[in-house]
């Protein structure tokens, strides 16, 4: 049963996605790329809003970013670093770290993020992403696009791969999240797929600009079609 998962950068966005149906709160940064992070104020103040009535994930930069001087916060049900420059490294050294984190609290979940447009991210591949999320099993897995100049996720992968990806997803019990500039006509091509999540910030935004502001209206239409797709009542 796939389920709405919407970007916000404030506690004042939290709110709106909250009333307009999100199934999941993500905090960004949008200014700061594609998994720009927040500042920790604005990721404690989208936790204290939301207030358990939903999961909250979080952005954190790029992983080559990450000063691991600061611990990630604990209410975070869901951390996610991109990938960018990693190509040439190896993976070992990100399971190690997401088995450090895990150990610290088994209860919170890590992202793994593929890029599809990893060529431009200087990422590895999503097929690559893929097997090291469903061998570690830390978390989800999530096919996101790194910069964001308009193309969407499927102007990169087609959708067979994106078929098959899943379907590995399935076999290892992984969730599987599809972000990317994905509007409503994308996220129908992608819908037999069945992914977990679709992760939205343009889609809800005015005008389709995940700069701006999240409009309630926009969310209420995607969350409204996926209860629609899942055979529940909106009221």
């Amino acid at each position: 049963m796939t389920q709405l998962l919407v970007s916000v950068r404030s506690a004042t966005e939290a709110l709106v996605a909250l009333s307009g149906g999100a199934d999941v709160i993500d905090v960004k940064e949008p200014a700061n790329g594609s998994l720009g992070r927040a500042s920790r104020q604005t990721i404690a103040e989208v936790v204290q809003i939301v207030g358990g009535q939903r999961p909250v994930s979080a952005a954190f930069g790029e992983l080559c970013d990450m000063n691991w001087s600061e611990s990630p916060p604990p209410q975070i049900n869901y951390l996610k670093w991109g990938l960018s420059m990693w190509r040439s490294r190896d993976l070992a050294d990100i399971a190690t770290i997401f088995d450090r984190l895990h150990a610290e609290r088994p209860e919170r979940q890590l992202v793994t993020v593929a890029y599809a447009d990893w060529q431009r991210a200087d990422a590895p591949t999503p097929e690559e992403l893929c097997r090291f999320a469903c061998a570690g099993r830390w978390g989800p897995f999530l096919i996101d696009t790194w910069r964001k100049d308009g193309a969407t996720l499927l102007d990169f992968l087609p959708l067979t791969v994106l078929t098959d990806l899943r379907k590995q997803c399935q076999r290892a019990g992984v969730p599987l999240a599809l972000a990317g500039s994905l509007g409503l006509a994308e996220m129908r091509t992608l819908l037999p797929l069945e992914p977990t999540w679709f992760a939205v910030r343009g889609a809800v935004c005015r005008d389709r600009d995940r700069t701006a502001e999240v409009d309630t209206n926009k969310v209420r239409q995607l969350a409204d079609w996926l209860a629609v797709v899942r055979g529940e009542r909106r009221t």
